[in-house]
């Protein structure tokens, strides 16, 4: 058993209690090319889940889904989600459809913007239409913006402090926009919304072939370092992150969706762990076993309003799902350099 397919047995074993809601079930899941998207997808099949993915590939990809698209209860629809016309009946449905990476949303805002604000409606309309069991949004930390220090580790009931008119408005603000669109879905019509407001993840699946050119930090850290590559890092490095595990964001995914008598509720799902991204780059060096320079260098994308800090409050994932971030970021770190290994 390879260690991916090891990981997906963590998750079912994890997800045992939710067998009977997932089997037989009819998902939609937007976005589901998508690195979160794929594994949340793979999971709900690999537990007799039918999964119908929604996905433009403007940042998926097929290769995220080659393990599933011969399986009878996966079926993958390329469309951009505000376009998507439905004909099947779904019990769940999950709008993962964005554009997460700074340098393709910054290149792409209209797409952006459409895809959480037009597509957030788009899905919440077919909620009502099929009355749905459960609807999930993956919203972000980014709609914190920049939190004071006394905010650090950030709970749900803060507010936010983002700019609007910036060159990270097109991401944090569509996703500020969707949440506010499911919580008046949820008041006017009862749909079941749930929004996981999603930290830094990482794992197998992020893009090795083309790690610059999606601005995931992580997987181009990895894979410079693999390459005994000098490794550019902006600013000071003392910007943090909570790197949470990909295992350990779908597991935390799968029960905000399907757990009962939490309608209307906002949850972190992220890693306590909070890490520099100079400490981040050192570890990933020392992990490589690599020979990796670290260089100061200025960024190729505006990075006005990048946030200094990131840590998640977890109480509330822990109170409603009993849930909490389990693989620490060095084993995660071990896991994500091995599998790029193999997979570059």
């Amino acid at each position: 058993m390879s260690a991916v397919e090891k990981d997906f047995d963590n998750i079912k074993k994890s997800l045992a209690e939710f067998a009977d809601e997932i089997k037989g079930k009819n998902f939609l899941v937007s976005g589901g090319a998508g690195f979160i998207g794929s594994w949340f997808c793979e999971s709900l099949v690999s537990m007799g889940g039918r999964v119908t993915c929604v996905d433009n590939l403007s940042s998926g990809s097929l290769e995220n889904i080659k393990h599933v698209e011969g399986n009878k209860l996966f079926k993958f629809v390329k469309s951009d989600i505000e376009k998507f016309d439905a004909g099947d009946k779904f019990d769940f449905i999950v709008h993962m459809a964005s554009i997460a990476s700074p340098p393709l949303y910054q290149k792409f805002p209209i797409q952006t913007l459409d895809s959480g604000v037009v597509g957030i409606k788009k899905m919440l309309e077919l909620a009502v239409k099929n009355k749905v069991k459960g609807f999930l949004f993956t919203s972000t930390s980014e709609v914190y913006g920049n939190p004071p220090e006394d905010m650090v580790p950030t709970p749900e009931t803060y507010y936010g402090y983002v700019n609007s008119y910036g060159p990270r408005s097109m991401y944090d603000e569509s996703k500020r926009c969707a949440e506010a669109y499911c919580y008046s879905y949820w008041k006017q019509f009862s749909v079941p919304v749930r929004i996981a407001r999603i930290f830094n993840t990482y794992g197998p699946k992020l893009d090795v072939k083309n790690p610059t050119g999606y601005g995931r930090a992580l997987i181009k850290f990895v894979c410079l370092a693999l390459e005994n590559k000098p490794i550019n890092m902006y600013g000071d490095g003392n910007q943090t992150r909570s790197f949470c595990y990909i295992t350990d964001q779908v597991i935390g995914l799968i029960k905000l969706l399907l757990t009962k008598g939490i309608d209307g509720e906002v949850v972190n799902i992220g890693s306590e762990e909070e890490v520099s991204i100079n400490k981040l780059i050192t570890s990933v060096i020392k992990l490589a076993n690599s020979s990796s320079k670290i260089i100061v260098s200025e960024p190729s994308y505006d990075i006005t309003d990048d946030p200094r800090r990131r840590k998640a409050d977890v109480t509330k994932a822990k109170k409603l799902l009993g849930w909490r971030a389990e693989v620490k970021l060095a084993d995660g770190l071990n896991k994500t350099i091995d599998w790029a290994k193999e997979t570059r």
